[in-house]
């Protein structure tokens, strides 16, 4: 049994313009000791599908359908009482920004123990000690001393250090990172990326990689899910992704990252914007901005098609490919026959 089951979840935010469909039929699995990661642009749907797992939506928002199971569990309508259970003891998440996660008039020890106290059954005196080991584990020096600072006196790289320790204090099996080194120099970048896949194999805990940049999922992945206008578009091994992606919004994320080889050559940006979540399109999402787009992009959503074990992507050029090779047959009414 996979240790998450996300099953067709959909979830809207409700606004005085209209119903914003900001995840849409979105299904994956995440075994133990696994990382997956969630890729696309902002807007995308990557932190909402990360909110909805742990319910924590604004207030306009809401799960409308769908399925989240941890081990077996059903999540969704399970209400308060269950999902206090769950935040921190069984999933952890550390968001964006740690300057504003961390509540800046009070010290770090504090808020640390506050976390310990809250999920399980140690006290006072044990959750301090609990507080200096994971600033210790996060590799924070003089922990005795960080524990009476406060989060200003700590640099970007510190605070999203003992973000990490306070989500894993709990020992979690499911520890969400959502963009976890935004705003990050490159050098603490590589630190903080380390330090998560160095605790992630000592604990053995499973991670949700919420991020845009594709390097990340390159160093740490080992699946992929590509999201776009609140629904996944690819999905598969990190090896298949990159080496053989199959949907023409993947291949134009994989040309705008810059390479030692383009070097000196105009990068290959996506043009146009992303799609008006209030007034989605009856086709394909990414047919504005896509170069090969047909006029069936416009007018018929592709649907999930299998490229092969370990990759799917919903996108007419597979299917157009497919027809080229004769390894798919249209029927009189534009479906398809495999054969």
């Amino acid at each position: 049994m996979a240790l998450l089951e996300v099953k067709n979840l959909q979830t809207s935010f409700f606004t005085d313009a209209g119903e914003v469909k900001a995840v849409n039929d979105v299904s994956f699995t995440l075994d133990r000791g696994k990382v997956l990661g969630i890729v696309g642009e902002s807007g995308s749907g990557k932190s909402v599908t990360a909110y909805s797992i742990m319910q924590i939506l604004a207030g306009t928002g809401k799960i409308i359908g769908g399925s989240v199971k941890l081990d077996g569990q059903e999540l969704v309508g399970a209400g308060e009482k269950v999902m206090k259970t769950v935040r921190g003891n069984r999933i952890s998440i550390i968001f964006q920004d740690p300057m504003t996660s961390l509540n800046p008039t009070y010290t770090i020890g504090r808020q640390l123990m506050e976390a310990i106290m809250l999920h399980t059954d140690r006290n006072k005196k044990q959750a301090y000690d609990r507080a200096v080991e994971m600033l210790r584990l996060v590799n924070i020096n003089e922990p005795e001393k960080r524990m009476k600072q406060y989060p200003f006196e700590h640099s970007g790289g510190m605070r999203q250090r003992v973000m990490i320790a306070m989500a894993l204090a709990c020992e979690p099996d499911i520890l969400i990172a959502d963009e976890p080194t935004t705003a990050l120099d490159v050098t603490i970048q590589a630190q903080i990326l380390e330090l998560m896949g160095s605790l992630q194999r000592e604990l053995g805990m499973a991670i949700i990689m919420i991020t845009h940049d594709l390097g990340v999922v390159a160093q740490m992945c080992d699946e992929v899910i590509v999201m776009y206008a609140g629904s996944i578009c690819e999905q598969g091994t990190a090896d298949e992704i990159f080496y053989n992606p199959k949907h023409e919004y993947t291949k134009g994320l994989m040309r705008s990252i810059p390479t030692a080889d383009t070097a000196g050559s105009k990068l290959h940006p996506i043009t146009g914007t992303p799609i008006d979540l209030l007034n989605m399109p009856k086709g394909c999402p990414f047919a504005p901005r896509c170069d090969n787009a047909m006029k069936i992009c416009i007018n018929h959503r592709a649907e999930r098609m299998q490229i092969n074990d370990d990759h799917a992507a919903a996108c007419w050029m597979n299917v157009k490919e497919g027809v080229e090779k004769g390894e798919i047959v249209l029927d009189e009414e534009g479906g398809d026959d495999r054969e």
